[in-house]
């Protein structure tokens, strides 16, 4: 099973930034260069450009050190210098005239003053060389070449390694725009008269680009990496998927003549293969295929060192067959399932026992496992032919490829495990992430999750879908596609939660094939495939995009009911962090890298943030500090308007009623009936909101703990029964202005509150009393509620398809410029639920630190089963937030109800259980690129007594 042993590698069972510092001007043994003179574009780029420098991923205090190391690093050979395409006349590119510079230098290096920007064409890397032994621990494991250009010139360069951070977090990509403050020139001494550049310094820049030919400009043929003897890049965020011009996309074919008297087959090997040296030629069908496996180490020295598994089979059995090494940029993409293949001067070995086996499509196939087929280039030099399918003929006996499709409605009766193959309409898919294969290491998987439709049950499949050496599918799974998924295993825990939701999963063989890649697949022949087919022919297209969801935090699968569970399947050393170390966890992620985090602690305060008030903020400012508010006396509601409104309070309250108990299950019935209970036992914190500065159009920015909070103590005398808010939206000139003013309550509550207390403005929050006491006297206070647009699922444009796929992607290793004609943002794009989000402060278990993280309450109208909130019923608290959040986004889909229910009874209630004691809580962390990293709130478990944990 692919989340179980694997072959060659093993990775972690289901789940579960480069920091600024001041430009360098001079110093050290580097020379300055005269400004150069900038074009009036160029100038006023300069002047918008922030005045701050990318250091390196080392924390705070290594920065300056970092960016002033005049010693530039010159352990292991060189490659030449890459040749400067596009250069204008002397002294037009600025790129040129640095590389001139710092070459007659007299310490090779130069620290540019006033440098222009410049626009990153292409970030590529690649296996490092194993440095001496008193170094080799801190060594970076790949190295990075970058290309530079500056709308004349395009320069090839070496990033330093102590820069190696800026790629990892994302500070560095392909299409940004950074000024270089420092460079050096090495060269190779085993080399006459070759070197390159290296970056050592490097600050953040604005303004456009160079025009998109120069930008784009590539040679017809990738040079080799420069520096070092690695002869090849690897795909810049994981190690399966093949990068680079080497890898032939279709070999073509040639007439072969097959002489069936020479052949031997499968069987006869098997028999006879100890007794002989060569082999006569094999005629096989190739019926599984596996990703590509990369097997270099910095201490190796390999050219291409990969390695591949394919099943292939005669009309005596099945084999294992496995491509080495160059032979698998040659012919890895043209030996597809189905393909038939004659091969020449192979090798047979023993077969490597730690193989992952695919499940054979006919069970009755005799599978030979003691041998294997070994081909190489060399010992003996492999010959291979790919026989046209047009062309194969009855009487060689070759077996038909055969698939295990399954239904959604059979799969809830597969067991753990199980092999099978899946065809669906994708109804979501979410952004790729990529989870660290061993702890400390820089090697990552890439996965993403997709919902699957066949039409056989109201739910789908749920697909982890890891990377298959297949980019160009892997990048294009998008919604309303018809997607196939082979050999993939069934992964479920009965044991644990009868209950808990199946999902499948890819294995080592798993291919993936979408809309487009369908035709002349040996797959289209199956009577499932073409029910499936059937069925998409009744479906009304527009019925079906509404449903469609893509990219956002889709926390799956959720972490078990029980924490000694969640520690067996967590294989690391630790598995509770302080909360303190909390910022050196986040410091360490890489880009898109997705990480569960379990911590002790204390619930202290939960705060409700309102879309509105949060208005998805791209800038990523804390929405919680954003809080707005008007006064009374400036409200858009007259006198009129609010007596007015008090009479038709009682009416309003019956439509929230029928409202609720006509659209809601049963579940969030009674969530949502008790928010309507207006008890006067209800213990409610409130803090009054902030007013905003409507004259500057900002929000005051205060910190969390100058809040002002009523205690449980002194809320008594309150009997708050309503449910009020105003919402707020940034005009197009930064201005607040009212969207709506929202007030439902009871008269029978209201009869009791004083006139000023009844209309003031209050923020749904709730604190205990502990929190009160020690908010102000804490050591360490971290704040990681913020909730960026990336995190939040987007219903799907298939208008905008280009744009969206784009962005749940990664960033792309070149730069290419934007093929699609849309300018839109992704904040733009509607929210595929939810009105808000809850702010949920950890206090640690010694009363020093806190971490405010986020729970974002998911939830799709249009699709139930998408997020399904009974994933979480066994939290009360989360359970709670979760209902009365999808009973608030139902109302507001009518379009009369807005934004109430923010923080009810029963969320108050199964907070103060909780009050003063100790919890775990499983924290979902993902790196989004810069210095943005989402922190969401998973699971909560009670600590009841020592050693015995239980679900909330």
């Amino acid at each position: 099973m692919e989340r179980g042993a694997r072959a060659q590698q093993s990775r972690p069972r289901s789940r579960h930034g480069g920091a600024l510092a001041q430009p360098v001007t001079g110093g050290g043994r580097g020379r300055r260069l005269p400004p150069p003179s900038p074009s009036p574009a160029a100038a006023a780029a300069q002047a918008r450009a922030p005045a701050f420098a990318l250091g390196g991923a080392g924390g705070e205090g290594r920065e300056e050190a970092v960016m002033q190391d005049p010693t530039p690093q010159r352990d292991g050979s060189a490659r030449p210098a890459e040749e400067r395409r596009g250069v204008a006349p002397s002294g037009a590119s600025w790129i040129q005239r640095v590389f001139e510079e710092v070459r007659g230098s007299s310490q090779l290096s130069v620290a540019p003053a006033e440098p222009p920007p410049v626009t990153v064409v292409a970030v590529e890397r690649y296996l490092a060389e194993a440095p001496p032994p008193p170094a080799a621990a801190a060594a970076a494991q790949y190295w990075y070449d970058v290309t530079i250009a500056d709308g004349a010139c395009q320069e090839r360069c070496y990033l330093a390694p102590h820069l190696n951070g800026l790629v990892q977090r994302a500070h560095l990509r392909a299409g940004a725009r950074l000024r270089l403050t420092r460079c050096a020139y090495l060269y190779d001494e085993k080399r006459l008269n070759y070197g390159f550049l290296c970056l050592e310094g490097l600050e953040r820049a604005g303004g456009a680009g160079p025009p998109a030919a120069a930008a784009a400009r590539r040679a017809a043929r990738r040079p080799p990496p420069l520096r070092g003897e690695k002869k090849h890049y690897l795909p810049l965020w994981n190690n399966e998927d093949p990068y680079g011009d080497m890898w032939v996309a279709e070999k073509p074919l040639a007439q072969v003549d097959v002489d069936v008297s020479k052949l031997t087959s499968l069987g006869q090997l098997e028999m006879t293969w100890r007794s002989r040296v060569h082999f006569q030629p094999l005629l096989v069908r190739v019926l599984h295929k596996s990703r590509l496996r990369y097997y270099g180490k910095p201490d190796k020295k390999l050219d291409m060192p990969y390695q591949a598994y394919f099943e292939v089979a005669d009309g005596s059995g099945m084999m294992s067959m496995v491509l080495w090494n160059s032979l698998c940029p040659e012919w890895y993409n043209s030996m597809k399932v189905g393909t038939v293949l004659l091969l020449e001067q192979y090798a047979i070995k023993t077969s490597y026992p730690f193989k992952t086996q695919p499940t054979p499509g006919d069970s009755q196939m005799k599978r030979f496992a003691t041998i294997e087929i070994s081909l190489n280039v060399r010992d003996p030099p492999t010959k291979i032919s790919i026989i046209p399918e047009e062309m194969v003929k009855p009487e060689w006996g070759l077996p038909e490829v055969k698939y295990r499709f399954i239904t959604r409605s059979e799969l809830d009766n597969l067991p753990n495990n199980h092999s099978c193959d899946v065809i669906g309409l994708v109804t979501f898919v979410g952004r790729a992430e990529r989870a660290r294969k061993r702890e400390h290491g820089e090697d990552f998987w890439l996965y993403r999750w997709a919902h699957a439709i066949d039409g056989t049950s109201d739910q789908p499949f749920i697909l982890e879908l890891f990377a298959t050496s297949q980019p160009d599918v892997f990048e294009h799974i998008h919604p309303m596609t018809y997607l196939v998924c082979t050999q993939m295993r069934v992964v479920r825990d009965i044991t644990e939660n009868p209950s808990s939701t199946i999902y499948l999963t890819t294995s080592n063989e798993s291919q993936m094939f979408i809309t487009g890649c369908h035709k002349g697949q040996p797959y289209t022949k199956d009577a499932k495939v073409k029910n499936f087919i059937q069925w998409t022919k009744t479906q009304s297209e527009a019925d079906q995009m509404k449903k469609t969801v893509i990219g956002g935090y889709y926390p799956f699968p959720r972490p078990p009911n029980n924490f000694l569970r969640y520690c067996k399947n967590n294989k690391v050393e630790s598995i509770l962090k302080a909360i303190g170390e909390m910022g050196k966890e986040i410091e360490d992620l890489h880009y898109r890298e997705h990480k569960r985090i379990a911590i002790q602690g204390i619930i202290s305060a939960i705060r409700y943030i309102s879309c509105s008030s949060a208005a998805e903020d791209a800038s990523g400012v804390e929405p919680a500090q954003k809080v707005t508010s008007q006064s009374v006396e400036s409200s858009a509601m007259s006198k009129e308007d609010y007596v007015n409104k008090e009479k038709n309070r009682n009416l309003q309250n019956k439509e929230v009623k029928s409202l609720l108990g006509g659209r809601c299950s049963p579940g969030e019935q009674h969530q949502c009936q008790a928010l309507l209970t207006k008890k006067s036992s209800l213990k409610r914190k409130i803090t009054h909101r902030l007013c905003t500065d409507t004259e500057q159009g900002s929000a005051s920015v205060i910190p969390v703990s100058s809040y002002t909070y009523f205690t449980r103590s002194a809320s008594k005398k309150f009997n708050l029964n309503e449910f009020q808010r105003e919402d707020f939206a940034q005009d197009k000139n930064g201005q607040a202005v009212s969207q709506s003013l929202q007030y439902f309550a009871d008269q029978e509550g209201m009869s009791d509150i004083p006139e000023t207390e009844e209309t003031g403005r209050t923020s749904d929050s709730w604190q205990s009393d502990l929190w009160a006491q020690v908010k102000d006297k804490l050591m360490k206070y971290l704040h990681h509620s913020t909730i960026y647009p990336e995190s939040i699922p987007r219903k799907f444009d298939y208008v905008h398809k280009d744009l969206l796929t784009q962005q749940y992607n990664l960033h792309a290793a070149v730069h290419q410029p934007k093929e699609y004609g849309s300018s839109k943002n992704i904040s733009e794009f509607k929210s595929a639920g939810g009105l808000g989000y809850y702010e949920v402060t950890v206090l640690g278990i010694n009363h020093d630190v806190a971490i405010d993280v986020a729970f974002l309450p998911l939830f799709c109208p249009e699709d139930p089963h998408l997020f399904r909130t009974e994933d979480i019923q066994n939290d009360t608290l989360l359970s709670c937030m979760s209902c009365i959040s999808a009973c608030q986004q139902k109302a507001s889909s009518n379009g009369r109800l807005h934004d109430m229910f923010s923080l009810s009874s029963e969320i108050v209630k199964a907070a103060m259980d909780l009050d003063g004691k100790h919890v775990v809580c499983i924290l979902d962390v993902c790196h989004l690129g810069d210095d943005k990293v989402e922190v969401f709130l998973s699971k909560i478990y009670k600590t009841v007594e020592p050693d015995v944990l239980d679900p909330v």
